[in-house]
């Protein structure tokens, strides 16, 4: 089988992903963006290993041999799922991999903004504290986790695990599910309005739809504590940038830790890229998910996808 990987360092130069020359004949695309890219490059695929490239009608429907998609992630945003289905095309996605890397990174963003380590960093950098006759300084005031509630939106995989790590901290956890159908019983399910009201720490695991673009928006923020921290480390559209950016400077929040932006990499015409105070705003380039160990988790998993597609029983199909 031909196998072609559109976006391999989308899992990073450093990982290797030559286990999968074991699989097939493979031809390896650093990076591929456009349609055009696309329907060029997958031709004569059997099997397209994809990330964020385009996988629907107008890229595909020239590569009349393409029999699997594999995400290198666990979304598949970029793929047309109909018309993949419709042409017969298996969809196989990565689940788990990121998880403990995605809560991680979730309580480094809350830690980070809550006890202002920007701020202490360049106290001490600056020399301000060797220049001070004391041994402490807290001018910036900041807060114990326990005691506080820590809300959550998304209770898979990932948003269970910060719900325990928030648990180990003292906090009292509550959640929202969008589309209202969890089955999770171990923590109170609130509604929007009790979500925004009540967190003190409010962060996003959801995977983008139309429920959920948008969720937080100016309305929203308004709703929440001037006290509260919003993280968002779920998909940037699930938060509305230019409304976050009024709130922030009309101090509607006490700060956003942002792993995930509306178009990314960050646009200058974002009015977030303005707003300079990390003491308030800490936005990452979308890593939370790529540890070294969680990018091998992710080749070993598309390769488990192939292999399995191969033997005939595929596994982590999204679309039937």
């Amino acid at each position: 089988m031909k196998i072609v990987v559109l976006e391999r360092n989308s899992v990073g130069p450093d990982i290797s992903v030559d286990i999968f020359e074991e699989l097939g004949d493979v031809t390896l695309y650093p990076n591929t963006v456009s349609v055009e890219e696309v329907r060029e490059r997958v031709a004569d695929a059997d099997i397209v290993v994809a990330n964020k490239s385009p996988m629907r009608e107008e890229s595909l429907k020239d590569a009349p041999n393409v029999k699997l998609i594999c995400e290198f992630a666990t979304g598949y945003d970029n793929v047309d799922l109909a018309y993949c289905t419709s042409r017969g095309i298996k969809v196989c996605n990565v689940v788990n991999y990121s998880t403990a890397m995605v809560a991680q990174h979730t309580f480094a963003l809350a830690l980070a903004l809550s006890q202002k380590l920007p701020h202490y960093d360049e106290y001490v950098k600056s020399g301000a504290y060797s220049a001070q006759d004391r041994f402490s300084n807290f001018d910036e005031a900041f807060y114990e986790l326990d005691g506080k509630t820590w809300g959550i939106v998304g209770m898979g995989n990932i948003g269970r695990r910060v719900a325990k790590i928030a648990e180990a901290f003292g906090c009292k956890v509550i959640f929202h599910s969008i589309t209202g159908k969890s089955t999770v019983t171990e923590y109170p399910r609130v509604d929007k309005e009790t979500l925004l009201a009540e967190s003190d720490f409010l962060s996003l695991h959801c995977p983008l739809s139309d429920l959920s673009r948008d969720f937080i928006d100016a309305d929203a923020l308004k709703k929440m504590k001037k006290s509260a921290y919003l993280i968002n480390v779920a998909r940037g559209p699930v938060v509305n940038n230019p409304d976050l950016y009024e709130a922030l400077e009309a101090g509607e929040i006490a700060g956003a830790g942002l792993d995930v932006l509306e178009k990314e990499p960050l646009q200058l015409s974002n009015p977030l890229s303005r707003f300079k105070d990390s003491n308030r705003l800490i936005i990452t380039p979308h890593l939370a998910w790529g540890s070294v160990e969680a990018r091998m988790r992710c080749v070993q998993g598309v390769y488990d996808n192939i292999r399995a597609f191969q033997a005939g029983s595929p596994i982590h199909v999204v679309n039937g």
